[in-house]
């Protein structure tokens, strides 16, 4: 099996089916909608973090690593979606936080009561550094009553793992394992490189202290064993690295083949091109140049040195896409298109989100109360404090909250979207207009099924090169592969105005392949209209 051929769907199991009134999505649930998956045409479900955890970070904070959290179902629950989902060729990936544990994990408990051996599970220090955690603060947090602090890149509640320790090594090797053995052919590796931390560690002002952590040679040493001991011995496994801040340069290393180490890497660089000077919690229309370029740049970059880009527009940490970069009042469908094609027909393998499909879009809540995101509420009182009004700091948080892609899955326009017969642990969004009832024999879901089986069956889209096209261009993403003497080239406007451009000549006379509308006018393309030409 090769990963270059698949599309892998992200499922957020809290918001996808509740099937026992508990108001919270359930592995039931998931079992009962692999039909409509595989209708789809989908290959592999990555489902985030199932696992019992205190919730502090929507499950990222686990505090038992081989055992299903009791809101999601049981152990027999999961064996019975790997084996539903063999059935329709519908693999299961599994979320890995493999960086930090809860400190209610059994191995934190014995460390901060004493035990020494947990104690070198963790990375303490007598004098703290000047790091700063990614959710605000200090990264050091006192260790009991010790006079020694512990790292916390994360919550104070996510203690980060010493890897350097060859037990946390064998520790992490055997819960991978542990998993293989249940019949799970994927692994998503959360910030997976931040995992390689220096036996000293130095202060850095620069940056919060990132330098000092992140992509460090030692990763890729403790990606290659843990390659060796785990998932390398499956032929069919398919890997993918969530990096953190990262580089070209290493998520080349991180997925070339004869590195060993992942499938894929996982970046967010294009996902911040609407955010004033870096800073999430702001507000600006989308920069398509610096888009454009980032597309072009990994994309042209990762051909040539024959790394492997996971490619997405949506997850559960991101605002909906289609808000972001379409016009989606007046061009909703025709967007979600454009945006499907857009990576679809690239190098790289597509992740879809929950609801992408359909093209679902972020929830018009009208106050605070609706939101339950953590970090949401935490950055309104941020930006009141820091001098926007109610309505400003509101404004900002509806764009960019996360609760954005949290809502439910909408099934259908029935009370709560057809996704619970309780109350939704979040609410719901706009499912009157937006369901899969709705939609499932729409544009956007048909030309999903469209694109997926086209991966499937053109080499050129699965395995050819990628180099930048109509680069100058102010509102069209075009580029080219090629394979095996075959050459595509793909035009995507990003624009809600019809836009004039040149057909490159080798092209003129090429097949269409692929349209979002009916026909090609000769040298314009309509409001978000992608078209793929072969020759």
């Amino acid at each position: 099996m090769t990963f270059k051929n698949k599309v892998i769907y992200q499922i957020y199991p809290k918001s996808f089916l509740d099937t026992t009134g508990s108001g919270v999505g359930d592995i039931c649930g998931i079992i009962k909608k692999l039909d409509y998956l595989a209708e789809l045409g989908i290959d592999m479900i990555w489902l985030n973090p199932i696992y019992p955890s205190p919730q502090r970070d929507n499950g990222y904070d686990i505090s038992d690593y081989v055992a299903i959290n009791p809101d999601f179902g049981t152990m027999a629950d999961f064996e019975a979606l790997i084996a539903q989902g063999k059935k329709r060729g519908i693999e299961v990936m599994l979320d890995m936080v493999l960086n930090h544990v809860s400190i209610e994990h059994d191995w934190f408990q014995k460390a901060i009561s004493g035990d020494t051996y947990y104690q070198d599970f963790f990375i303490l220090r007598d004098e703290p550094t000047d790091w700063l955690s990614k959710f605000g603060g200090n990264a050091w947090a006192p260790f009991g009553d010790t006079g020694k602090y512990y790292l916390h890149l994360f919550d104070v509640t996510q203690a980060d793992l010493n890897w350097r320790n060859v037990a946390v090594r064998n520790e992490m090797f055997k819960v991978v394992n542990f998993w293989r053995d249940k019949g799970v052919a994927g692994f998503r590796f959360d910030v997976i490189n931040l995992i390689g931390k220096e036996a000293i560690l130095q202060n850095n002002p620069v940056n919060e202290g990132k330098a000092e952590y992140t992509d460090k040679p030692l990763t890729h040493d403790y990606l290659q064993m843990l390659n060796a001991a785990s998932f390398g011995k499956d032929e069919e496994a398919i890997t993918v690295g969530e990096m953190s801040s990262t580089t070209i340069e290493n998520c080349i290393l991180y997925s070339r083949p004869d590195r060993n180490e992942l499938s894929m890497t996982f970046n967010f660089h294009h996902l911040k091109v609407d955010y004033v000077d870096g800073q999430k919690w702001t507000k600006m229309p989308f920069d398509f140049a610096e888009l454009k370029q980032l597309f072009h740049t990994w994309g042209e970059k990762m051909s040539e040195g024959n790394g492997w880009n996971a490619l997405f527009w949506n997850n559960h940490d991101q605002p909906r896409a289609i808000n972001r970069f379409i016009d989606h009042k007046n061009f909703r469908i025709k967007g979600a298109m454009m945006l499907a094609a857009s990576i679809h027909l690239s190098r790289g393998t597509p992740y879809v989100y929950m609801g992408e499909e359909i093209g679902m879009i972020d929830p018009d809540f009208t106050s605070m109360q609706e939101y339950v995101d953590v970090e949401s509420r935490n950055a309104y009182q941020m930006l009141m404090a820091s001098g926007k009004s109610p309505e400003e700091a509101f404004a900002i948080i509806q764009t960019k909250s996360r609760d954005n892609s949290r809502t439910p899955m909408q099934w259908d326009d029935s009370v709560n979207a057809g996704f619970s017969t309780g109350r939704p642990w979040l609410m719901t969004g706009n499912h009157a207009e937006i369901n899969v009832a709705h939609e499932k024999n729409g544009e956007i879901f048909t030309f999903y099924q469209k694109l997926i089986a086209l991966r499937k069956s053109e080499k050129l889209i699965s395995e050819g090169t990628y180099k930048a096209a109509y680069q100058e261009s102010d509102c069209i993403y075009g580029f080219i592969r090629e394979f095996s003497g075959q050459k595509m080239l793909v035009v995507n406007n990003f624009s809600n105005q019809v836009s004039q451009f040149e057909l490159l000549p080798e092209f003129v006379n090429g097949e269409i392949l692929i349209n979002t509308y009916s026909k090609f006018m000769a040298n314009e393309l309509q409001p978000y209209q992608s078209v793929a030409f072969i020759v």
